[in-house]
Formats: C-alpha cells, sequence, structure tokens
C-alpha cells in the first residue's frame, strides 16, 4: 500500500491541452524561416525545453543558426505563443483535472505542479486553477529538463514531502523518467505503450480517483 502524500503534475496533456498552441507558434517560425514543421514532429516535442526544441526544429530544417540568433527565435516563438493562450479559457481543462485536483486537496494531499513550461502561471490563472495548487515549480525556476528530476525534486521540497511519498502525473516518456529517477511513482496519461515505466497508466485524470492513488 502506498504512502502517498503529495501529488505532482505535468501541465501540457494533464492539466490542460497547450499543444496546439506551441505547433501554431512553431510552425509560424519554421514557415518563417522557409520550411514546413508538422503534426508528427511536434509530437516529439513533447515535455522537451524550448531550447532544445529550437534546436530539432532546425535540425529538421536544415538551417544553421548562431546562439544569439537562436536566442532570438526562442524568444519570437513564445511571444507568438504568449499572445495565443492570453484567450485560453476554463472549458480548456482537461476532462476531470479540476474535479480531481478539489478531491485530493479535500482528501488532505498536498499538490504541485512541476512543468518544464515557463508560461504556467500565466495559464493556470486564465483556466482559473491558480488556488488549486500549493506550489507551482515551472521552467522559470529550474535549470535541467526532463528527464532530469529537478522540476518534481524541487516540488517535492518545496511541499516538504520525501520523494518517495509523491505521485507524479506525466503525459511525456521524459517526465516519467525524471518522476522515476526521482525515487517517485507516477501514473501515465496517455498509452502504456508510449509510457513505458509507469507505475500505472490511464486516459486522462478523469479516471483517476483518491482510492487509486493510494493503491499505485
Amino acid at each position: 500500500m502506498a504512502n502517498i502524500k503529495a501529488l505532482i503534475f505535468d501541465l501540457d496533456g494533464v492539466i490542460v491541452d497547450t499543444a496546439i498552441y506551441h505547433y501554431k507558434a512553431w510552425k509560424r517560425l519554421a514557415n518563417h524561416l522557409g520550411f514546413d514543421f508538422t503534426e508528427e514532429e511536434n509530437e516529439k516535442l513533447k515535455g522537451v525545453s524550448r531550447v532544445r526544441s529550437l534546436e530539432l526544429i532546425l535540425e529538421w530544417g536544415g538551417v544553421t543558426k548562431s546562439a544569439e540568433e537562436q536566442k532570438h527565435l526562442a524568444d519570437l516563438k513564445n511571444s507568438w505563443y504568449v499572445d495565443m493562450i492570453q484567450e485560453m479559457q476554463p472549458d480548456e481543462i482537461l476532462p476531470g483535472a479540476k474535479e480531481f485536483l478539489e478531491a485530493a486537496r479535500a482528501a488532505g494531499l498536498k499538490t504541485a505542479l512541476g512543468s518544464a513550461s515557463k508560461n504556467s502561471e500565466t495559464i493556470l490563472q486564465k483556466v482559473g486553477l491558480t488556488h488549486l495548487f500549493d506550489v507551482i515549480i515551472d521552467g522559470n525556476k529550474v535549470s535541467a529538463s526532463k528527464p532530469d528530476p529537478e522540476v518534481f525534486l524541487k516540488g517535492a521540497e518545496a511541499l516538504g514531502i520525501a520523494p518517495k511519498n509523491c505521485l507524479v502525473f506525466e503525459d511525456a516518456l521524459a517526465g516519467v523518467q525524471a518522476a522515476l529517477a526521482g525515487g517517485m511513482k507516477v501514473i501515465g496519461i496517455g498509452t502504456a505503450q508510449n509510457l513505458p515505466g509507469a507505475n500505472v497508466v490511464v486516459a486522462g485524470l478523469h479516471e483517476v480517483s483518491i482510492e487509486l492513488v493510494q493503491t499505485v
């Protein structure tokens, strides 16, 4: 029987789905540079930092840029993305996410966000979920990308809960690997085929209960 005291959630693909906005912004950047960017390629960027995502896209497009030019391009993409998420609404919360967060807090479990996104606070404010997290650890507070466990370990530390008593919710393989590397249990959101190593895999938070949490 698990002794889970805290839940740590990835944001994109778990709480909300901002993949479409990332895709549109990256595609616009690729087109701006003279090549195209596909949805299949976008899938490969799940859980990957903005800097590394840009490096991959430039490789796929056969484009070489200096470090200074890459920073400008990453900032440009982010400015387009930020403009898009300003229009996000509460109806963009994924099924069951708000209800499960409320149930977890009612059950006395601590909650944290552990996301690579540097815009997570803006997104949570737009969809009205900020109050359901005790701690927000995002790309502004960590230096290492998943599968490095830094973001989850910092979340556990900020909550004052030992990693072994934390359960992570992740939709990306790199995130599952990060949780396991941090000594935490993990529920994968997606398919078992894409998330090897996850203790349990479900389609979404609408399939998760407090009872399930304590049996992982």
